[in-house]
């Protein structure tokens, strides 16, 4: 990075430059927090020279163009843009739960949990689609999720406007991932980005029920040609709504390939994600075991994982850097949402809750030292009747969040907070 734009750590007299968080042939991505509202980022920085060598001008005003059209709770955010002699930087909204592909690596996903990425990835595609904004290069690897498991797309590098098509109304760009790209992109003909980006999704949700990619073959010529075909098997576990939304979305020939509109009024896709706490999958269970490897019931949890220490809710110390609070509770997922709530009321804070209401965020009105509070609630149901709760600070300061929790959020929780029988005695 060239030395005029940085002084002394600080970017361009604006961010605190952290770690590499990754890199491409093009761009090298950044930790870096807001000076001034102690907010973290992630910034892109692409360096000029480099971009005029190639010919990729446009394509990043593009790129950038797009990003500041494009804003939904689906969409990574683009915060800001600056620039150096040297560099040009994104101040982009940090996404920090890795690529949906990382969780596809694993194997193939759960009904619902499909449902519900897929029903996120359609929300913003849609959207996208009303501001005449195409992605073409939709797939699992330009799919983020946040920590709370909300799926963001990015990669707009090779997106399209609707003032890109040519007399005949259609793009003529081909560009794409090979397995995720439309017949009719590889045609070489003219294709309607919408239509393109509606058979990438279809593709998207075929890998994650199945685990797999539905066109796959060695040899690239012979992948295109089951693609041209719409030639590939839905495996026996996809539920008929299911296969029968795939064959719609996989569809060879695009003027007969079902449309957004009519993606959303299908009966796999409308169908409701049961209304449940989170539990814990094995990664967390492993999480909490001991290094002998040993099988924990609740009750082991609660006295052997320090995570789940209690002292912070009900013992008198000082602790500055503590930036989290779990406990126990025996109460429903609905009573500990409607206790968070009040509470919420009470320190004038505006609540969001996820569609399940296993997770709530709280966010302050209030400016203070470092921004605006924020909070989060995830509950896990370690069994159906015993929930662990755990409460976060994921904005503003930590001396603020510590305050809050001692005076307002602790006095609250204590008649739904489970105790040992051994820390009654």
């Amino acid at each position: 990075m060239a030395a005029e734009d940085r002084n002394h750590g600080v970017l361009l007299g604006k961010y605190e430059l952290g770690r590499q968080l990754g890199h491409g042939t093009f761009a090298k991505v950044y930790h870096a927090r807001n000076l001034q509202t102690g907010k973290s980022v992630a910034m892109k920085m692409v360096g000029k020279e480099k971009v005029i060598k190639v010919g990729m001008t446009d394509q990043i005003q593009r790129e950038i163009s797009v990003m500041k059209m494009v804003r939904h709770p689906n969409i990574v955010e683009l915060h800001e843009v600056m620039a150096s002699k040297s560099n040009i930087y994104f101040a982009m909204e940090l996404v920090r739960g890795g690529e949906l592909f990382s969780k596809i690596e694993k194997g193939r996903l759960r009904e619902d949990v499909a449902r519900s990425y897929f029903q996120q990835l359609i929300s913003a595609v849609d959207f996208c689609h009303s501001r005449g904004v195409y992605h073409r290069d939709l797939k699992p690897e330009n799919l983020l999720l946040d920590e709370e498991g909300n799926l963001k797309v990015t990669d707009f590098g090779l997106s399209a406007f609707s003032d890109h098509l040519r007399q005949d109304g259609l793009l003529h760009t081909t560009c794409g991932t090979p397995a995720y790209v439309a017949p009719e992109v590889i045609g070489k003909k003219g294709y309607d980005g919408a239509k393109a980006d509606i058979w990438s999704c279809g593709v998207i949700l075929y890998v994650l029920l199945a685990g797999f990619l539905p066109f796959r073959d060695e040899n690239i010529i012979a992948m295109y040609k089951k693609i041209y075909r719409g030639d590939f098997k839905c495996p026996p576990w996809f539920s008929s709504d299911a296969r029968r939304l795939i064959t719609k979305l996989l569809d060879p020939n695009p003027n007969s390939r079902i449309t957004i509109s009519k993606v959303m009024e299908s009966p796999w896709f409308k169908k409701a994600a049961p209304r449940k706490p989170k539990f814990l999958d094995e990664d967390e269970f492993a999480n909490l075991k001991g290094k002998e490897g040993e099988s924990l019931n609740a009750f082991h949890i609660i006295s052997l994982s320090e995570g789940f220490d209690l002292s912070p809710l009900f013992e008198e110390k000082k602790r500055e850097e503590k930036r989290e609070i779990r406990f126990a509770t025996m109460k429903s997922a609905g009573a500990v949402v409607s206790k968070l709530e009040e509470v919420a009321k009470v320190g004038k804070f505006s609540v969001k809750k996820s569609k399940d209401e296993s997770s709530l965020w709280l966010q302050g009105h209030e400016n203070g030292r470092k921004g605006r509070l924020g909070i989060s609630a995830d509950i896990f149901a370690v069994t159906p009747s015993f929930l662990v709760v755990e409460v976060k600070k994921s904005s503003g300061d930590t001396l603020e969040y510590n305050q809050f929790c001692s005076k307002e959020l602790r006095p609250a929780l204590k008649d739904i907070v489970w105790t040992s029988p051994a820390n009654l005695a």
